[in-house]
């Protein structure tokens, strides 16, 4: 990875999970400046979520942040994220199934978001970590549909401040996903990647068991503490 001659700013989507970690250590490698942004959308772990968000700032030295209120993602609901009346599955679901944690367009929600602060910050690029290849099959992590938002957040934007939405993960692996951010020296012992909000990460739902099937395939040992 070639680094930036000069400092340049960039907003990175941070919600304290370990592809997004990973994609701020990067932006940090590449020498951007860095303003940084997570979202609450009373989520089962958004205080573990956002704990991790902050400690994941303080490590890279981010003093520009916010964390911004989604809401009204939970009263829309759909998801097993959000409602509790759905029960958050303890396995992968089918890779052509859309799942139970699917959020209904949050990532579309969350780069518009993103866009409209880099805008006002002055911002020429936003960082997001979504990845297609090893995911739990989210629509809106695959590349055709980043491209799109994009696209659709240049044509509503002022002429003189064209935006590129970086996805530098999205083709990996989780396990190589993890074998870079080893190599940046990435934090991933204050990362949170649980769908609960429990004291320990629940090492059942798929979020777990994705996060300890890419450290075994790396041969890495994984930091996070389990529950037993």
């Amino acid at each position: 990875m070639a680094r930036l001659p000069k400092s340049e700013l960039c907003v990175v989507l941070v919600s304290g999970g370990m592809d997004s970690a990973t994609v701020l250590g990067i932006a940090a490698f590449l020498g951007y400046s860095i303003a940084a942004i997570h979202f609450n959308y009373n989520q089962r772990s958004k205080d573990k979520e956002l704990q991790a968000f902050d400690a994941l700032c303080d490590f890279y030295g981010v003093k520009r942040k916010i964390a911004v209120d989604m809401n009204f993602l939970s009263v829309i609901g759909g998801s097993a994220l959000t409602d509790d009346s759905i029960a958050v599955p303890d396995s992968l679901p089918e890779t052509s199934e859309i799942p139970l944690t699917y959020v209904p367009f949050r990532n579309g929600i969350m780069i518009s978001m993103a866009a409209a602060w880099a805008e006002v910050i002055g911002a020429k690029k936003i960082f997001v970590g979504v990845v297609e290849e090893d995911s739990s099959g989210y629509p809106d992590c695959r590349e055709s549909f980043i491209k799109a938002m994009e696209e659709a957040v240049n044509l509503g934007r002022k002429p003189e401040s064209e935006l590129r939405i970086v996805a530098p993960l999205i083709h990996l692996r989780k396990a190589q996903i993890v074998k870079i951010g080893v190599t940046l020296g990435v934090p991933y012992e204050l990362t949170w990647s649980c769908y609960h909000g429990r004291e320990r990460h629940c090492g059942k739902c798929p979020a777990c068991r994705l996060r300890r099937k890419a450290f075994s395939e790396a041969g890495i040992p994984d930091p996070t503490v389990y529950e037993q």
